[in-house]
């Protein structure tokens, strides 16, 4: 071969070198966009399930979608509502968000006429008033005071019974002794049965307060929380931290003597009716469900606190769903002496 086909041959072997580069380029930037593109086409559902580490198969996947597309719709009309200055709170999607009514109704504890359930002794209003008037009170909120231990989680558990009735002797201990130690959950689900409590199917704050006075309770490092009610009870009397003697209720649906009681006393033990989407994706402001029903307590909370904003009321409650649901963990629920969402209906506190 001569030297001039040589360099012919050359010449070619290197465009074809070239075209093959450019070509493999070409396909790289082509999977570099089709890769783009498939991150590009991540539904919200996909992103929400990503972000709650969730996964279902291809069934329940798409009835669950149906479920968080109509839990997505009732909080983006809420939200328009608020941006509009119709509605008072905003609402979010959460880790609650593919949960059918049914599942919210175990989350929150139990649905009980609060007509009919049994009740103990009851403080003097008149006397929580005479206290009262002496603080003349307008701003409480024991989370500034040291009585409010950390928010927490009572996960797909309706143990919010639990909660309420360890945040009211959490605050009374502070109260009492300056240390503020956190209470075990676990304890009452896992112990008070025989009280007439049922773990993760709820139960009245009063019976776990029964169990208490009767037994004790050990702080939560020494009985952690599971958010499941099939172990045995592993109570241990040498490891209890709290006792109390007894309790009171506030008379039922009198918000003044609640106000009174929260000035004076410290936190106290609330149920209310939270049956309902708003609740469930509240975010902030002052939450205000007018179809609330004061006898259909449906969930346990712990009031820590009231104020005023704007010329509205409002009550601070603390619930046990963890701190990215609400403000911190917190509502705001309005305060306007119409026992709102049955707030005053079965309220009382520990006595040391």
């Amino acid at each position: 071969m001569g030297t001039k086909q040589t360099h012919i041959l050359k010449v070619q072997q290197a465009g074809f070198l070239l075209q093959a580069a450019l070509l493999s380029v070409l396909l790289c930037a082509i999977q570099h966009v089709a890769s783009d593109s498939d991150e590009v086409v991540l539904t919200e559902w996909d992103i929400w399930k990503s972000n709650h580490g969730i996964s279902y198969d291809e069934l329940d996947d798409m009835q669950r979608q149906v479920i968080w597309e109509e839990n997505k719709h009732i909080i983006e009309d809420n939200n328009q509502g608020f941006f509009m200055g119709m509605r008072p709170f905003t609402m979010a999607m959460n880790k609650y968000g593919d949960l059918t009514r049914r599942e919210y109704q175990v989350l929150q504890g139990a649905v009980i006429d609060s007509q009919f359930v049994k009740r103990g002794k009851t403080v003097s209003g008149r006397r929580l008033r005479n206290n009262a008037q002496k603080l003349d009170a307008l701003f409480v909120d024991y989370r500034n005071m040291g009585y409010v231990t950390e928010v927490k989680d009572q996960g797909y558990c309706g143990s919010c019974w639990a909660f309420s009735t360890t945040g009211a002797i959490e605050g009374q201990i502070y109260k009492r002794t300056g240390q503020l130690v956190s209470l075990s959950e676990q304890n009452l689900v896992d112990c008070s049965r025989a009280y007439g409590t049922y773990g993760c199917n709820g139960a009245w704050m009063a019976n776990a307060y029964d169990y208490v006075i009767k037994n004790g309770i050990q702080p939560t490092n020494s009985y952690p929380y599971t958010s499941v009610d099939t172990q045995p009870c592993y109570y241990d009397s040498r490891l209890a931290v709290a006792h109390i003697k007894e309790y009171r209720f506030i008379p039922k649906g009198d918000e003044q003597a609640l106000a009174d009681a929260v000035a004076t006393i410290g936190p106290i033990t609330v149920a209310i009716d939270a049956d309902h989407s708003s609740f469930l994706f509240y975010s902030s402001g002052v939450y205000n469900e007018p179809v609330c029903n004061p006898n259909n307590l449906s969930h346990a909370v712990l009031l820590v606190g009231y104020g005023s904003e704007g010329g509205q009321d409002y009550w601070i409650i603390k619930n046990s769903w963890g701190s990215s649901w609400g403000e911190g963990g917190y509502m705001r629920m309005v305060r306007d002496g119409r026992n709102t969402c049955g707030i005053a209906s079965y309220a009382l506190y520990p006595i040391l």
